[in-house]
């Protein structure tokens, strides 16, 4: 069977897993937060800087809103693509070696947790942070999305710069014996 032959657990999970809880917790902490002081002022901007407001907004889609259909199937299926592709970046991470592959892929798996607890809580993924400019209004977005983003910054960085490799990656290839057979 398929599911037999995964790896499961790897030499960066541990880190990994660490640094997903500490990013879900504080996701998770900045909404329960947020939500108390927002509470009842859903839809009122509450300036914090002249570029920067906290207006409570609730997403029922994914980025931008897309897929937010108002049919009943919809958040259900999105639970359902959130679980998979969080298995999928779990055993992503159990394949690779080195911290920041660990960090980074802890920040983009706690993210997407933080989403998707949202979702399975109240239906919809609750966002804060709004910034804007010169007539300009960029999307808003809350402390998981700020996760995602860096985590998956860091993956990219990693293989465009990197060449996809850690120190530990280099250093156990060097250290692999040849096979005499």
């Amino acid at each position: 069977m398929i599911l037999s032959r995964l790896r499961w657990w790897g030499a960066a999970s541990g880190l990994g897993l660490g640094v997903a809880l500490l990013a879900f917790a504080a996701d998770l902490l900045s909404k329960l937060y947020l939500l108390n002081l927002l509470e009842g002022r859903a839809s009122e901007r509450i300036p914090v800087t002249p570029f920067f407001d906290l207006l409570l907004s609730w997403n029922r889609g994914i980025s931008y809103g897309m897929l937010s259909s108002g049919h009943w199937l919809a958040q259900p299926l999105l639970v359902l693509a959130g679980g998979v592709i969080l298995v999928g970046l779990w055993l992503w991470l159990a394949r690779m070696r080195g911290r920041l592959w660990a960090v980074a892929f802890g920040l983009v798996m706690g993210g997407a947790l933080g989403n998707l607890w949202d979702r399975v809580r109240y239906g919809a993924v609750a966002d804060f942070f709004s910034f804007h400019g010169w007539g300009y209004s960029w999307y808003i977005f809350n402390v998981a999305d700020v996760w995602i983003v860096c985590g998956g910054g860091m993956l990219i960085w990693r293989v465009m710069v990197g060449g996809g490799q850690d120190e530990t990656d280099k250093q156990a290839r060097e250290n692999e014996q040849p096979c005499d057979i």
